[in-house]
């Protein structure tokens, strides 16, 4: 059985072009794999825990070899939880839009709780971070008002959307990371066809997965 985690960013629901782009992708790699289970978690609606100050203090007691005691070993145990629901995909499917040339905040909350020492990274004092995830695929549905590869930057928007969810990603130990984009989504004359043409691209890339 091959383990899916969906992670839907944006709030628009049925609304969302990002995760209309990703439903594209998802039907035709259903089709494909029969064994696919798919987890969904939808940002806007499920529960994210907040990275407090006893998560802080579980998280620099980790990193300085300790076991975090107290309510700092309870928020560990949280942050714990939430990280091994992700930890055990095999692959992941993250649809989110580009708010102010980056992500939704809930998916940047969501990262900042799971994105720990011991548990997704490791630390080496001479070579450096390494990740701790192995064998993981990833694939971005990223949709974006003005901005597009094609438009001209600074003046259509930069991308730090892309650009930090492969970072984290990476530095998590997942390179095998494909993109879909629906770009831009309001800036064209035939919005329709293009996420026509967007979500055919998706189709295309679950086909050869």
């Amino acid at each position: 059985m091959t383990k899916l985690l969906f992670i839907k960013a944006s709030p628009r629901n049925a609304g969302s072009k990002s995760n209309a782009l990703a439903e594209a992708y998802l039907d035709v790699l259903k089709q494909r794999q029969s064994d696919l289970a798919i987890d969904v978690l939808d940002l806007a609606k499920d529960r994210i825990p907040e990275f407090d100050g006893n998560k802080v203090a579980a998280k620099m007691a980790i990193l300085a070899g300790e076991g975090p005691t107290g309510a700092a070993k309870t928020a560990w145990d949280e942050i714990t939880e939430v990280a091994n629901r992700f930890i055990a995909a095999d692959r992941y499917l993250i649809a989110t839009p580009m708010w102010n040339g980056g992500i939704p905040y809930r998916l940047k909350q969501y990262i900042d709780v799971i994105h720990q020492p011991g548990l997704l990274w490791g630390l080496d004092p001479k070579t450096g971070y390494f990740g701790l995830l192995k064998d993981k695929k990833a694939v971005l549905a990223l949709t974006a008002g003005a901005y597009a590869l094609t438009q001209p930057a600074p003046a259509f928007g930069i991308d730090h959307q892309s650009t930090y969810l492969k970072d984290w990603l990476n530095q998590a130990g997942v390179v095998d990371i494909k993109e879909i984009r629906f770009q831009p989504s309001l800036l064209t004359a035939d919005p329709e066809g293009d996420f026509k043409a967007a979500a055919a691209k998706a189709q295309e890339l679950a086909s050869q997965s």
